[in-house]
């Protein structure tokens, strides 16, 4: 077991066989993260969060790049959102064949033609990295995307520590205990919503989560509120049906939901189609996007994280645009980038197409959708391409090269899931969170990380799509 494992980060073996049988002690288990309590034919249900059962090795020198580029990832993403220009014109083909990116288009036009209400921007991203493997085992820091709406787990990221602290007690380690990183994103995030609200000028006006009917996620949430709750910040919990039927706009385009005013928008929803059950949802969007309550994300920032922006940002010359002289700063962002290829119509997109059919075990095929489960990988590209590789319809897709991560052997713990080792990949996301007003940029920081680990069967899909589950970063 121990060879699968390249030597620099290799585990110890007692240690993975003492929390082997730590795993089999369930009275400790239901203990780690909260009580397991369901009630026999009820549709709500609480259990723990899914978890590795030991912290994954993770090179020290990519992970501090990863934090380090960060605050410049949350520098790109807001001088792109004031680049109407940029945007219209990377984005003209895929609106011109994929319906939900064309009605956020609609939106943000609307929103430029009428000229923004708010002139403090609020950005709560995550970016996420795998760490490629190369032929000699040395591993760099390749980016996956950028999340720039409802980028979540960083409530239940900033409990995993003492999780993982707990069980490599319980494992007789406690040396490696000591080396878990402490981790507080919640803190991160609810600071820049905070100043949002502060900024905003009403002690009254509430921070207003906008939160899906069934809400499966809703610890993650509770933990970044309970920081906004502490800072004597109101918050309140709403669908988009709530929006639609009990909000309005006042003269001055206040936002006012259930006659509370709102100071700040958090969009924990509205980032799929599915998302939107009526044109009446659409229209709460548009009703929100128009007031004075700041946006996280307002519409144009959450274009900027759209898959096509990713691609067209690898370009040459593209970040030189948006980072003129600073060559370090462009050199710090490139290094994360991967093969990005555009299947637009035209010769370069016809080499992209060919460039897959002939080796699609190479690459991930990304469609314009988040929230995990939603790539094509393998002969499923070829299928896919086969079928649209003359028609605009490609250009709903853009090309990535497949990373290769190093593969580690952990226990994933979850509900209703059988105990056994499993060969497994780790996906590294950085959060960062920046405030803007007018000009003047009042907040930029990295404010925590995030480790998911997955069975290396599993192509692609998240902790909310029930395939990764949580972990935790042990430096080496």
């Amino acid at each position: 077991m121990a060879n699968a494992i390249p030597e620099k980060i290799r585990m110890n073996t007692t240690l993975l066989e003492n929390l082997a049988v730590v795993a089999k002690d369930t009275a400790l288990l239901k203990g780690v993260l909260m009580r397991i309590q369901e009630t026999p034919n009820s549709s709500e249900s609480v259990t723990y969060a899914p978890f590795t059962l030991f912290p994954t090795p993770v090179p020290e020198a990519v992970f501090s790049q990863a934090l380090a580029v960060q605050t410049h990832f949350n520098t790109l993403v807001d001088k792109i959102s004031q680049d109407a220009e940029f945007l219209q014109e990377a984005l003209a083909s895929t609106i011109a064949v994929d319906d939900f990116t064309a009605k956020l288009f609609k939106i943000h036009q609307q929103i430029l033609k009428e000229g923004r209400s708010q002139p403090v921007v609020l950005g709560l991203n995550r970016s996420d990295y795998m760490l490629d493997q190369a032929a000699d085992g040395s591993s760099s820091l390749k980016q996956i995307e950028i999340n720039t709406i409802a980028a979540s787990f960083g409530g239940l990221s900033s409990r995993t520590p003492d999780v993982h602290r707990h069980i490599l007690k319980a494992a007789g380690q406690l040396k490696e205990s000591e080396r878990i990183l402490d981790n507080n994103p919640a803190a991160g995030l609810a600071r820049g919503l905070a100043k949002a609200w502060e900024l905003y000028g009403s002690e009254k006006a509430v921070v207003m989560f906008l939160v899906e009917e069934v809400q499966r996620n809703i610890f993650d949430h509770r933990y970044v509120e309970k920081e906004l709750w502490n800072r004597n910040i109101p918050t309140m919990r709403r669908r988009f049906e709530d929006v639609s039927k009990t909000g309005s706009l006042d003269q001055d385009k206040r936002l006012f939901v259930d006659g509370q005013e709102v100071a700040v928008v958090y969009f924990r929803n509205g980032y799929m189609p599915q998302n939107y059950i009526s044109e009446k949802d659409w229209d709460a969007r548009l009703m929100m996007e128009r007031s004075l309550a700041v946006k996280c994300p307002n519409i144009s920032t959450h274009l900027a994280g759209t898959k096509k922006v990713q691609q067209v940002l690898a370009r040459p010359g593209v970040l030189e645009k948006f980072f003129p002289d600073q060559a370090q700063v462009v050199e710090q962002i490139r290094a994360t980038f991967t093969g990005l290829y555009t299947l637009d119509l035209g010769p370069e997109g016809d080499k992209t197409v060919a460039m897959a059919l002939a080796a699609p075990d190479r690459f991930v095929l990304k469609p314009q959708r988040e929230g995990g489960g939603n790539n094509i990988y393998g002969s499923e590209i070829c299928q896919v391409l086969q079928g649209v590789k003359d028609s605009t319809e490609r250009t709903a897709y853009i090309l990535m090269d497949l990373i290769h991560p190093t593969p580690v052997q952990n226990y994933l713990l979850r509900k209703d899931t059988p105990l056994k080792i499993s060969t497994c990949l780790s996906e590294l996301g950085v959060f960062g969170t920046y405030v803007r007003k007018g000009n003047d940029m009042v907040m930029n920081e990295c404010v925590g990380h995030l480790l998911r680990t997955k069975s290396s069967e599993h192509s692609d899909g998240g902790v909310a799509a029930g395939v990764a589950v949580l972990d935790n970063p042990l430096l080496v």
